[in-house]
């Protein structure tokens, strides 16, 4: 069990990135050196309890010993330590900031904002007008990115563990992180503050893919969307019960909650509570209360299984 967080999508010892990896190279010197900590004191601790004649010392060397024990153990080790720490984790976190690239490269610029409990991604410089989609995050391949990330309601942090540290995102308040990926692929993230009941189910699909790629994933979602008369009577009943909160391009302007514009073209639901797969979004909407309980979306108690079903069946139509 103690190894289980060794791998997977959002391992620190599996690094992908520049920063990634410099972290987990910290985090291997920082066990090597508690480890050797540990032993010492251990050793210590079984020498002073073992057995023998005990040593006959006066109250002045008592005194003396004492106080190399307070010098050498809680100030010197403590202050070393501390020294050794900030020598390698400051110059780690200095590459992570947004600082001038050479030849006057442009960092490819993401917005992340945090909500309880989801994700909202925005692309604002991308070619053709910005992309806006929720719980999901595409980035290009071999360039740096600086993601701006803040916070809608509480303190949440953004973390792509296979990529760099974590930043919080604080309301009223934007960080700026620079990560880069070394390899296409698809990378887990997690909110890495505790934000409420369902800060669990806070998960962030993170996929990076060659530059033209992702300059087509852009381009696809910039596209006017097609939507079929087969839907109608779904469509009538979103913009009559969910339009006033959620977005789909073409059809609603909501700001509450997720976009669902490209929502048929996701690998989950719910920031990642339920794999999407046919049907997925109608058993969500009937029991999204029991799947991710205190979320903002009212129950639909009002409407009957087979009006769920349809709006579920026109939304997974959604996608680029």
């Amino acid at each position: 069990m103690m190894l289980a967080g060794c791998s997977g999508d959002r391992s620190i010892l599996d690094p992908a990135g520049q920063a990634a990896r410099e972290v987990a190279w910290l985090w291997w010197g920082m066990l090597a050196f508690s480890t050797v900590v540990l032993v010492v004191i251990t050793a210590l601790w079984l020498y002073a309890f073992r057995g023998g004649r005990p040593t006959q010392r006066s109250s002045r060397d008592e005194q003396r010993i004492a106080r190399r024990w307070i010098i050498g153990g809680g100030l010197l080790l403590p202050g070393l330590s501390i020294v050794v720490l900030l020598a390698f984790g400051v110059p780690v976190g200095q590459r992570m900031l947004p600082l001038p690239l050479p030849d006057g490269q442009q960092a490819e610029r993401i917005e992340v904002i945090g909500h309880q409990w989801w994700w909202e991604v925005r692309y604002p410089e991308a070619d053709g007008g910005e992309v806006v989609t929720s719980n999901q995050l595409m980035m290009p391949v071999g360039e740096p990115v600086d993601f701006h990330v803040t916070g809608a309601d509480v303190i949440h942090a953004f973390w792509i563990p296979r990529l760099g540290g974590k930043i919080d995102m604080i309301p009223g308040r934007t960080n700026v992180i620079r990560l880069e990926a070394d390899v296409a692929g698809v990378f887990g993230a997690q909110c890495a503050e505790f934000c409420g009941a369902q800060h669990t189910n806070m998960q962030l699909h993170v996929e990076a893919m060659p530059r033209d790629d992702f300059d087509a994933w852009l381009a696809e979602r910039q596209a006017p969307p097609e939507h079929s008369d087969d839907h109608q009577a779904a469509r009538d009943t979103f913009v009559e019960h969910c339009a006033s909160c959620h977005r789909v391009a073409g059809v609603s302007d909501g700001q509450q909650g997720p976009d669902l514009s490209d929502i048929g073209d996701r690998v989950s639901l719910g920031a990642g509570r339920l794999a999407m797969e046919e049907g997925a979004i109608g058993h969500w909407l009937r029991h999204h209360q029991q799947l991710k309980p205190g979320n903002r979306m009212p129950s639909h108690d009002h409407l009957d299984a087979e009006t769920l079903d349809a709006l579920g069946a026109w939304l997974e139509t959604l996608s680029p």
